[in-house]
């Protein structure tokens, strides 16, 4: 069975996969472990699974703010 901490990193990672389509599931994958390393100091192989989803949150806030800028000043111009 599937522990409810990996079916939502799934679910998350899913996510992520939607949000950047032009990125590569390996690629992802690495970037993943950059900033994996970054925020525990330690490898995607010895960060929890715990850990791991807090990374997969903190990519995605910066890709959905990355986003919200753009967003508005489409708004903005149409205005």
């Amino acid at each position: 069975m599937t522990s409810p901490t990996v079916s939502e990193s799934l679910d998350v990672l899913m996510e992520l996969c939607e949000r950047s389509p032009d990125v590569r599931l390996g690629q992802l994958l690495a970037h993943l472990g950059f900033l994996g390393e970054d925020q525990t100091g330690r490898s995607l192989w010895d960060i929890d699974d715990e850990q791991f989803l807090a990374v997969l949150y903190h990519h995605r806030s910066e890709l959905v703010n990355r986003m919200q800028p753009e967003a508005s000043g489409i708004l903005t111009k149409a205005l």
